[in-house]
């Protein structure tokens, strides 16, 4: 890399107690450049992007912005140095201003007549900010007022007004349609031209090739290595992250012949302002997916199977019983298991050990008077661990500690450890890691392979067309399609969920 890197960093280290989640990386990030830092989760990016920012001291190493060495030890000394995060959760205050958010703490006041704030002053740069990005918005208008994009957008001119000559993107895209994502990098686009440096934090592959120059692999906390992205091709890119060849299927294998008796089937499921008439069933080893729209029914339809809402009218059986399960608890009495879409809110317990997170549900299903035993808690979460690749320090680490696709590896632990007959999975690959999602859809197959029975509802068209061999399609909260066989694929299914869709300008609810 050239001597004018606008920012270097060289030998970065930092240790957490046993964990050691940065080991000597060096990165460059040239004036002009969209530089995308990739790895899988627990890879050691956030880590880095949070030693840069301030928000960490790293043990060891080296920053410098243009040449001077810069060690910030928080994220408004970061400012100070030009160096600027705009996080996946923007870190603005919802109830301000527009312009009273970018220009927050650096206000222009007067002293005379009277001390105070000169709004008029705050509102014009905040204007000109807004104008450097490129966007138009009323500067006077409240924050929470404004979609998750343009709230990004207003975070990277409040960067811009801090005099930012680095700006580190961290998932900037992950609540984003197609239509924001490419407003979001025409914004990037701009900025690379004023010859700012950008650093890019996100797993999404299709769009690091559509903006990023280049490209900075790391895994398990070092530096596997940084090209040109023109130069790198896909399959080198995945192979760099995770460490090992990738299996790709490229379609599940549809049954030959359906069974009489599915091994769950739904008919008619009915809850006022969520479904409206919602048909599924799956058969033992298959796995079912389920397309739509967001806000078409598809985590609703999950949600009423494991009882976590009341359904008004309906029906469900199990192995030919009829079940209708009053609450979750229930629901894993007779065999269902659910991983939730929000794994911080529904999920895990941050404060609770690895093992403890693993064995609530089991707990749960047994009830208070059959406790599982604590050699019986070990067993189960060393298996699962190791069958599930959990990258953790030990069973009795905090499961908060673990990144974010290990987080998703420990409930899939704690679905898996009550031995389910049906298992539905709510968007089980969404914020992970290329490698985690690749873990996942291969845990998918081998359940299958067990004859454990699958829904899976996923806004990724791709996953589902590999993971399944049936996809039922949801629009307005009601399955108006069924797919199977080869008309299992991408196109077929947003075919199905466009169809007679009742606004044309609706986004498909697909990512990545």
């Amino acid at each position: 890399m050239t001597d004018l890197a606008l920012l270097s960093v060289r030998g970065a280290r930092k240790r957490f107690g046993p964990v050691l989640a940065l080991d000597g990386v060096d990165i460059d990030i040239e004036r002009g450049e969209i530089h995308a830092l990739m790895g899988e989760n627990g890879a050691g990016k956030s880590t880095l992007i949070r030693c840069v920012s301030g928000v960490h001291s790293p043990d060891a190493g080296s920053v410098s912005v243009a040449g001077v060495p810069a060690r910030p030890r928080t994220p408004r000394e970061a400012e100070l140095f030009g160096i600027s995060c705009v996080h996946q959760e923007v870190h603005l205050i919802p109830h301000l201003s527009v312009a009273e958010n970018i220009c927050l703490g650096r206000e222009p006041t007067r002293r005379f007549p009277f001390p105070g704030i000169r709004w008029g002053a705050v509102r014009e740069r905040a204007r000109q900010a807004v104008e450097r990005v490129g966007f138009e918005i009323d500067v006077r208008r409240e924050l929470c007022t404004c979609s998750i994009a343009a709230q990004q957008l207003v975070a990277i001119a409040r960067s811009l007004d801090c005099g930012a000559r680095v700006v580190i993107l961290d998932e900037p895209t992950s609540s984003l349609n197609e239509r924001e994502v490419e407003a979001l990098f025409s914004v990037l686009r701009r900025l690379r031209a004023n010859g700012l440096g950008i650093l890019l934090v996100t797993h999404f592959l299709d769009q690091v090739y559509r903006i990023a120059d280049r490209i900075t692999v790391l895994r398990d906390g070092r530096l596997v290595g940084t090209r040109s992205a023109a130069d790198l091709s896909r399959a080198e890119l995945v192979a760099m992250m995770v460490g090992r060849a990738i299996h790709r299927e490229p379609r599940a294998e549809q049954h030959a012949s359906r069974a009489e008796q599915p091994r769950f089937a739904a008919r008619g499921l009915r809850r006022r302002g969520a479904l409206d008439a919602v048909d599924c069933s799956v058969d033992r080893g298959e796995a079912v997916g389920l397309a739509g729209l967001l806000g078409s029914g598809r985590s609703e339809t999950l949600r009423a199977i494991f009882g976590a809402d009341p359904i008004d009218a309906g029906t469900m059986t199990l192995d030919g019983h009829p079940v209708r399960p009053g609450s979750p608890r229930e629901a894993m009495r007779v065999g269902i298991a659910f991983l939730p879409e929000d794994r911080k809110r529904d999920g895990i317990i941050p404060s609770l050990s690895v093992r403890e997170n693993i064995i609530l549900a089991l707990q749960a299903r047994r009830g208070v008077f059959a406790r599982v035993s604590n050699r019986e808690a070990l067993l189960l979460a060393d298996r699962f661990i190791a069958a599930l690749r959990i990258r953790t320090p030990s069973p009795e680490t905090p499961v908060h500690r673990l990144s974010g696709g290990n987080q998703q590896k420990t409930l899939i632990a704690r679905a898996l450890a009550t031995d389910p007959l049906l298992l539905l999975l709510d968007e089980p690959t969404r914020g992970i890691d290329i490698g985690a999602k690749e873990d996942v859809l291969d845990l998918v197959r081998s359940e299958r392979e067990r004859g454990v029975a699958i829904i899976m509802a996923s806004s990724e068209l791709e996953e589902l067309v590999r993971a399944c061999g049936r996809v039922v399609v949801l629009r307005d909260r009601r399955s108006v399609a069924e797919l199977m066989g080869s008309a299992v694929d991408p196109t077929a299914i947003v075919r199905a969920i466009a169809e007679a869709a009742p606004e044309p300008d609706v986004e498909i609810a697909t990512r990545g």
